[in-house]
């Protein structure tokens, strides 16, 4: 669930990449970095731990020049947050260059690494992610494009790539399109990101998605495009819909404002609150989600819930003791609001229900008589191999607990969950061709073997940092 940005053939591209990272934030809070290539083909790396606004100071900026960058925002579904797992990935071989920045996660990373390290590949992080640089150095392609389809043959899982070859920029995004990524024209140049939102704050002009399968180079030449990876079913991840893309995106050719707000009127639907006097949102990628359910529902929307900004996703933490602190920090209650008050909080999804159980005991102090919680997805119930940060059940409170344990534990009035068929209905291209085995359980392809030695790095011992 990281987020990627890309520039080819734009002045100052490393200074546009920044500026595109920053409307990615939201898809990863521990590191950020951008790699750029010159006019002479030399490649500068400059990577930190932390906020993109905190990683590049005017000395880093100033020594990342040349029309060609590529950046990387991480979000760790696994292991360590660590510099050395910081992307994007610089590599130098023979007399060459590639960089690499990877959104998603290998299903099989422990069987590429194994092979990789038998054949005497040496790692320095332990992503996923490197297993692909170790790929591509290793082909033999005619064209660079050649070279990245062969290396990617025989990968699984979610991937979308921006990848740099001495002076040739290529994108690829996985045969069963889990992650979105977009790519859009600024003037001569050609501007690639997970969501279209990074293309706006640079004035890119959107074109299309990049298609499931296809690898994308352009350089000198200009743009070209193949289909060089064996074709699969879709499969495009609905919790980005559901919570993880900004509302101000289009997502998967649907603006995800729309699909937030068509969940809500749908969940009204399915699970009203008769009688409730005010609907307020868990701000704020529930907002559009009230917003839909209090339009269906005739009842008044306020904003009873006040966040501060100033506190980052507490979801994408990458530890549990990390999210119980910003909790407390992170919202306010509007005692005038509350106070009385039979309420509906809508939110778009639980997950280890650390956020809402301390959220109810916020209104709850804050005076609210009754607290219907209402929740615009589907309870999430099995782990996710695909880049979402569920890795084990154990963590999921809904596959702990029945619906009843959930309302004690939760200590709400009532709670209401919207269906999967709910959910899926109102998605912008129809219900299928979307993964939602962490809703159902049905995984759409195998799982991976060894999941517990995936998260332990490989085989390696080490915690593995998934992209």
């Amino acid at each position: 669930m990281c987020g990627i940005f890309g520039v080819y053939g734009v002045r100052d591209a490393a200074a546009l990449t920044q500026l595109g990272l920053y409307s990615l934030q939201h898809r990863g809070q521990e590191s950020a970095g951008i790699v750029a290539v010159d006019d002479a083909r030399h490649a500068r790396v400059s990577r930190a731990m932390g906020l993109v606004s905190e990683g590049f100071g005017d000395e880093e900026m100033e020594a990342l020049r040349g029309p060609i960058a590529i950046g990387h925002t991480r979000y760790s579904t696994a292991g360590a947050s660590a510099i050395e797992n910081a992307q994007p990935i610089l590599a130098r071989v023979r007399r060459s260059h590639i960089a690499l920045a990877h959104n998603g996660n290998l299903t099989n990373a422990v069987e590429l690494r194994r092979d990789l390290e038998d054949g005497g590949a040496i790692f320095s992080s332990t992503m996923d992610s490197e297993a692909i640089v170790h790929r591509i150095a290793r082909a033999h392609g005619a064209t660079p494009e050649d070279r990245v389809a062969e290396a990617l043959q025989g990968i699984e899982g979610a991937y979308c790539l921006l990848i740099i070859l001495d002076d040739t920029v290529l994108v690829a995004r996985d045969p069963h399109g889990w992650r979105p990524l977009v790519m859009g024209r600024l003037g001569d140049g050609w501007v690639f990101a997970s969501e279209t939102c990074a293309l706006d704050i640079v004035g890119a002009v959107y074109e299309r998605e990049v298609q499931p399968g296809e690898i994308i180079a352009v350089d000198a030449q200009g743009l070209r495009s193949v289909y060089a990876l064996p074709p699969a079913p879709i499969h495009r991840c609905v919790f980005e819909h559901v919570y993880f893309a900004r509302p101000d995106s289009a997502v998967f050719s649907g603006s995800v404002d729309r699909s937030r707000r068509a969940l809500g009127r749908q969940l009204a639907r399915e699970c009203p609150a008769p009688g409730a006097d005010i609907v307020f949102a868990v701000p704020d990628s529930s907002n559009s989600a009230a917003l839909g359910f209090a339009d269906e529902s005739g009842t008044s929307y306020e904003l009873a819930l006040i966040r501060n900004h100033y506190i980052g996703r507490t979801f994408i933490l990458p530890t549990q003791a990390g999210r119980d602190a910003k909790v407390k920090v992170k919202y306010n209650p509007v005692r005038e609001l509350l106070e009385g008050k039979s309420v509906v909080m809508v939110d778009d999804s639980i997950v280890r229900g650390t956020t809402t159980r301390g959220l109810v005991s916020l209104v709850r102090a804050a005076g609210a008589r009754e607290v219907h919680m209402r929740v615009s997805s589907a309870p999430i119930i099995s782990p996710c191999y695909y880049g979402i940060d569920t890795p084990r059940r154990e963590e999921l409170i809904a596959a702990q607990m029945t619906h009843d344990e959930l309302v004690r534990h939760l200590g709400v009035d009532s709670l209401g969950y919207l269906s999967i068929d709910g959910m899926l209905s109102v998605m912008p291209e129809g219900p299928g061709g979307y993964c939602h085995a962490c809703f159902s359980g049905k995984y759409p392809t195998a799982t991976p073997s060894e999941p517990e030695l995936l998260r332990a790095g490989g085989g390696a011992g080490l915690p593995v940092g998934i992209a």
